[in-house]
């Protein structure tokens, strides 16, 4: 199972929240990439965290500093809304780009961006919301604005249509190291979906992994950011423990 590196990056600083809020400056995104890079991570997933409220995405002049000195995948994230954003993204280095907003508003941008540039550089991101037991809300423009959609039923249409990978960030436990939404986790893996998932938001302690790690298989992911960040675990030890 792979650990994926998740750097969200607001007027280029790494910034980081709790759920989507208060973010804070907390250093330059090259020196993080690096250190990721030399620490093994699997990948690194790059997200301008204000890019899709904004209307724009300032990450490409990163990505290309970035992709001179490091060779792992990169994932970039934020402000996607068109066919020329993700060639742009492609351009500058980035292997693949995970969309949100932009194909909530119109799923069959979903479609379009996977013609052009097929199924393996498409990452579906969804931000979820713990609305009841069993319901999780669809949120846009990075956890501002609800949508009413059933995390569970968007899940379905895009697996119907298909894509490379699916992100699932929980809006709920990003940034809170109080452990990933396992009951989300388990009703994801129930739909029994042909593409990775990666889950994100939550992460604080090894046992975490454990607790998830029973409904997810091999080419599946998680993606930490704060107890990277702040130097409380290393990508090594996370992947000695899987």
């Amino acid at each position: 199972m792979r650990i994926i590196s998740r750097l969200d990056i607001k007027n280029e600083f790494v910034v980081k929240g709790i759920c989507f809020e208060g973010l804070r400056k907390i250093g330059d995104p090259e020196v993080f990439c690096k250190k990721y890079y030399d620490q093994m991570s699997d990948e690194l997933l790059i997200s301008d965290v204000v890019a899709s409220l904004y209307g724009r995405n300032n990450l490409f002049s990163l990505i290309k500093k970035i992709t001179e000195k490091i060779f792992i995948p990169v994932c970039l994230s934020g402000g996607i809304r068109n066919l020329k954003d993700i060639q742009l993204s492609l351009d500058s280095g980035a292997d693949k780009v995970a969309i949100n907003t932009a194909i909530v508003k119109n799923i069959n941008f979903l479609k379009s961006a996977i013609k052009n540039f097929g199924i393996s550089n498409i990452v579906a991101s969804i931000e979820a919301k713990k609305i009841s037991d069993k319901f999780w809300e669809v949120y846009i423009y990075n956890g501002r604005e609800k949508t009413g959609i059933n995390v569970v039923d968007w899940i379905k249409k895009i697996k119907d249509i298909g894509c490379g990978e699916i992100l699932i960030t929980s809006v709920d436990r990003d940034g809170t190291n109080s452990g990933f939404d396992k009951s989300l986790v388990e009703s994801i893996a129930n739909l029994d979906l042909p593409m990775p998932i990666i889950i994100s938001g939550g992460f604080g302690n090894l046992q975490d992994i454990k607790e998830v790690k029973k409904n997810l298989h091999e080419n599946d992911a998680l993606a930490v950011g704060t107890q990277l960040h702040y130097n409380k675990y290393k990508v090594k030890q996370l992947k000695k423990y899987i």
